[in-house]
């Protein structure tokens, strides 16, 4: 077996050029494919970044290539949100989450269709940096206090009522789903024991889809410093389209108890608590009530 290496540098392009360059053949194609992420070296464990924006004239390149093709999809490769200033001027944006080796290979198969994208979000994209409930954690004195407690992520935007710009568990695919009906198995629930209640979603599209069933609860305690709800449960479910499916979903019974830092222990907190199962901690379609004896 022969191989040939040649070794060589190639010569460093001006960007307006690139960019140029990328637009007058998007203006040429049917579809342009972005690719846009995390430049090397800028996410570490080591350091925390600076700041939420594609680095250089990333934004910029998007923008002109969706001007000159509507349908142009963005592709975000990075291990964190990035913003987005241009989401609403494009077809479609695909979080990637640095695939690695096969990246390619499983790029080409969810844009043709021969997968579909049934991943969710597992954090919030923010509209604004500001947005952030915690955009910088910073030492006082030697010591690093963490002030917002509870309400980070979802929870944060939650309580403060902020409106993301992609929610924690939004997640689209080539099919539509319709949620049907939430049935508790009980209207209340004892103390130290686990709640179970059963989502039945119908797939209204016309293709087999994946559907991820989530499920927030919302509890009697109304203290600013604590969330309004929380990821309770989650199943995914699949279906051929116009086919029903019925999620089983488990409620721990950890999630009625509040830890008292006096006794030290878990304490139940009697009280109607609200179910709402959706799509997302910000699209939710139905809702019921179980309350804690």
């Amino acid at each position: 077996r022969f191989v040939t290496l040649r070794l060589g540098i190639s010569p460093m392009r001006d960007d307006e050029q690139l960019i140029d360059e990328a637009a007058r053949a998007a203006s040429e194609s049917d579809v342009a494919v972005v690719v846009v992420g995390s430049a090397e070296g800028t996410e570490s464990e080591g350091s925390d970044k600076t700041s939420m924006a594609l680095p250089g004239r990333q934004d910029e390149l998007v923008r002109r290539v969706a001007a000159a093709n509507p349908n142009t999809i963005v592709v975000v490769n990075s291990g964190m949100p990035m913003l987005m200033p241009w989401a609403d001027e494009v077809a479609a944006v695909m979080q990637v989450w640095f695939p690695g080796q096969a990246f390619g290979e499983a790029l080409a198969d969810t844009l043709l269709g021969v997968v579909e994208p049934s991943g969710r979000l597992p954090l919030t994209v923010p509209r604004h940096e500001a947005d952030s409930p915690v955009l910088h954690a910073r030492p006082e004195g030697g010591d690093l206090i963490y002030r917002e407690g509870l309400l980070v992520g979802y929870r944060g935007y939650d309580r403060s009522g902020i409106e993301p710009h992609f929610a924690f568990g939004h997640g689209l695919g080539y099919t539509e789903w319709t949620y049907e009906a939430i049935v508790a198995d009980a209207a209340s629930v004892a103390a130290n024991e686990d709640f179970t209640c059963a989502v039945t979603v119908r797939n209204s599209g016309r293709r087999p889809g994946r559907e991820v069933v989530q499920l927030y609860l919302e509890g009697p305690d109304k203290d600013p410093m604590r969330p309004a709800r929380v990821l309770a449960a989650f199943a995914s479910v699949s279906a051929e389209g116009g086919a029903r499916m019925t999620a089983r979903l488990t409620v721990p019974a950890r999630l009625f108890q509040r830890f008292d830092e006096s006794t030290r222990a878990w304490v139940p907190v009697p009280g109607t608590y609200t179910l709402h199962a959706g799509r997302s901690s910000r699209d939710i379609r139905l809702n019921a009530s179980v309350a804690l004896r």
